[in-house]
């Protein structure tokens, strides 16, 4: 199944509407928190997010969140729309003494480069990002592949569109990664195992009535 929900209030705005810091030389009641993905440790409060368990996602006014997940309401992919923009989200077990993405990064760039892509590495926001066009039946199409490494978890983002080429054109899919939430529980995981997702309550609701309803009934004896 696949539960799709558009966002139609912000909670954050995006990077080039936000007040400015403000000046060290002048007094402030309050500044404004630094960019995420957050741990749910460290995240702000009083923000709207939609909870799939291990990420917790940002209501940002014409996003739309895409959940596929098995009958069973596991998740096994989210992807947030905007246009003809789209962000892929994944989240990993990492371990306490340091983080994956540099290595996770390189396996990534062996993986394309052997299957016939054109990938390079650039300096991003969060550091060291891949750019690569892959080859399609359709052609090429370009894709930016992040990595930010946070305490005991990885989140891992494929951007496709206009976005995949230009960090600007990501827009409102930014500001959904920047509020990002991590929940990775205190379980002990093997690393890089993806962290468990699951559908909101209310659609996991929906989902097991239908089921159910969908499930035939047992022939009644004459």
């Amino acid at each position: 199944m696949i539960f799709s929900r558009k966002r139609a209030g912000a909670e954050r705005r995006p990077r080039d509407q936000r007040p400015e810091a403000p000046d060290a030389h002048e007094p402030t009641d309050s500044v404004a928190p630094a960019p995420g993905p957050y741990d749910v440790s460290e995240a702000p409060a009083d923000v709207q997010r939609l909870d799939l368990g291990s990420l917790q996602i940002p209501a940002v006014a014409g996003v739309e969140v895409r959940v596929q997940a098995d009958p069973q309401g596991v998740v096994q992919q989210v992807v947030l729309v905007h246009g003809q923009n789209a962000l892929q989200l994944g989240v990993f077990a990492a371990p306490r003494s340091a983080g994956i993405w540099d290595e996770v990064r390189e396996e990534i760039h062996r993986s394309l480069s052997h299957d016939g892509a054109a990938v390079n590495e650039v300096m991003g926001a969060y550091g060291v990002e891949l750019r690569a066009q892959v080859p399609t039946q359709d052609g090429r199409t370009d894709l930016r592949f992040v990595g930010i490494d946070g305490p005991r978890w990885m989140v891992r983002c494929v951007y496709q569109g206009e976005a995949a080429t230009d960090p600007d054109a990501a827009g409102p899919l930014t500001v959904c990664l920047e509020g990002l939430v991590v929940d990775r529980g205190q379980e002990a995981r093997p690393v890089r195992e993806p962290l468990p997702l699951r559908l909101p309550r209310d659609a996991a609701e929906q989902a097991a009535a239908g089921s159910s309803a969908a499930e035939p009934k047992p022939a009644q004896q004459a």
